[in-house]
């Protein structure tokens, strides 16, 4: 049995590498603008102030191949958002 949740796949990520190797996913989305619009304010919203000083890169990535049968391309690598940038009005 299939559960289609989407009419369209998300092909797009932003993730977050962390300084031991470890990963986080950001933000996922259906194009590249849409992750490079998003993943700031996602990243605030996901990290506390300790775990952004462990973050040394995040990459853009792209999904290459079916849906069930591929692999994740890493395309560019994003900047990492800094604490005043992603400080959110409150």
């Amino acid at each position: 049995m299939l559960y289609h949740s989407e009419s369209k796949l998300q092909r797009w990520r932003a993730l977050a590498v962390f300084a031991d190797g470890s990963e986080c996913l950001v933000y996922l989305g259906r194009s590249s603008g849409q992750v490079r619009g998003g993943y700031p304010t996602a990243y605030a919203d996901i990290f506390d102030g300790d775990e952004r000083e462990q973050v040394e890169r995040v990459v853009l990535q792209l999904w290459e191949g079916a849906a069930d049968e591929g692999r994740w391309v890493e395309q560019a690598t994003l900047a990492v958002p800094r604490a005043a940038a992603t400080t959110r009005a409150r």
